[in-house]
């Protein structure tokens, strides 16, 4: 059985299942298209090399036609991101890895800021510290005695240490420290 020859239409054929399951930048979406040219031409004996041109076509395509807009993306991955507690770090890292430039990173993660009216950096924090029973989130008796563990988490998570202490040696939301969980 030989695999089907790659065309314009295979590859918009692909791309458009891809982006109808998941949201993408246009390198995620890039790297897609040329992982399957490369297997079809490993099947087929070919060189991958002379479907890049065809797979840039689309993926320009696609952009035209709204379908990959990185600003987009780094938008919804920031709230998404922050929402779950994550450091503006991790999410560069996240977002850099997914393919999207630093400056539309920095412009998602300043509008989000902005749309909150609060420290963002903080209030992930705290998310992050609440989502993993963290510091005030932590049972009263082991509270002391994990500190270090729970700041070594919050640093690890791209906190800087000055807000990881301020999360993790402060109390939760309702003033109090967390209730004893039996």
């Amino acid at each position: 059985m030989t695999a089907l020859p790659i065309s314009a239409a295979s590859l918009e054929r692909a791309a458009l299942a891809y982006l109808e399951r998941y949201g993408a930048s246009t390198d995620m979406l890039r790297r897609v298209l040329l992982r399957r040219v490369a297997g079809r031409c490993r099947l087929r004996g070919e060189d991958p090399a002379d479907f890049a041109a065809l797979v840039e076509a689309v993926v320009a395509k696609a952009g035209r036609a709204g379908l990959v807009d990185d600003t987009i993306f780094a938008d919804a991955k920031v709230r998404t991101l922050r929402r779950r507690g994550g450091s503006a770090r991790a999410i560069h890292a996240k977002l850099a890895a997914k393919g999207v430039d630093r400056e539309t990173v920095q412009a998602a993660l300043a509008a989000h800021e902005a749309d909150r009216g609060e420290d963002d950096e903080a209030a992930a924090a705290r998310a992050y510290a609440r989502r993993r029973r963290l510091g005030p989130w932590r049972r009263a008796e082991e509270r002391a005695e994990a500190r270090m563990r729970d700041l070594a988490a919050m640093a690890r998570a791209g906190f800087a240490p000055s807000l990881a202490r301020r999360v993790i040696d402060g109390e939760g939301e309702t003033g109090a420290a967390a209730p004893d969980r039996e």
